[in-house]
């Protein structure tokens, strides 16, 4: 059975409605960057989510041509997730989507090295006859953070963020996001086809002790 990583590590990735603290850890992911709003057809957004998943695949499957990636083994590839910020403000404003910047995620195994990520842009570069340079091999070390799963629409987000900030500071810390530590959301649910009142999105915001 392919290893899937929302089961394996279900307090990454099945949090309870209720906010909790979690300490993340270091992990390596695929990554594209952009601005816009992310309900615009030809937006940014929706390129980078074609972008990523088009190396997530080529990766996956890579078990089947002839190049062989040391320590592979089968895998459910992961959820997509985002890092979502506005240049001037500590936080989200769902109400100037225009202005937003993220950056689009998808984790990778640890047996994935970059001279596998390098193998895979060139890959599907040539198989695809599509630009893949805007894709990334990020790391990135999350840290101490809050989070709750959020059922609903995506703009119903702020009742379950102020549960979570109220939660962190009943618990003695803050809030901290800034310009390297971001609102974070990862989608358990594919919105084309999960009722918008369905939909599934675990909501992670990075937290600091108060002093």
């Amino acid at each position: 059975m392919a290893f899937d990583y929302k089961k394996e590590f279900k307090e990454l990735y099945q949090p309870k409605k209720s906010p909790s603290i979690v300490e993340v850890p270091k992990m390596n992911y695929l990554a594209v960057r952009g601005k816009g709003n992310p309900n615009a057809e030809q937006g940014e957004y929706h390129q980078s989510i074609e972008l990523l998943y088009g190396i997530a695949y080529t990766i996956r499957m890579s078990y089947k041509g002839d190049y062989q990636i040391d320590g592979y083994f089968e895998y459910v590839v992961p959820p997509l997730e985002g890092f979502w910020w506005i240049d001037d403000l500590k936080g989200m404003d769902y109400d100037r989507k225009d202005e937003l910047n993220f950056i689009s995620l998808i984790r990778l195994p640890d047996f994935v090295r970059e001279k596998d990520f390098n193998w895979a842009i060139e890959t599907a570069t040539n198989k695809k006859q599509t630009d893949f340079s805007k894709v990334e091999f990020f790391t990135y070390d999350e840290g101490l953070c809050v989070q709750s799963m959020h059922i609903g629409s995506y703009d119903d987000e702020p009742e379950t963020t102020k549960q979570m900030a109220d939660y962190a500071k009943e618990q003695g810390y803050e809030i901290d996001i800034s310009d390297t530590r971001h609102h974070h959301e990862i989608y358990i649910s594919d919105p084309r086809r999960t009722e918008e009142a369905k939909l599934k999105t675990v909501i992670r915001h990075p937290i600091r002790e108060v002093k």
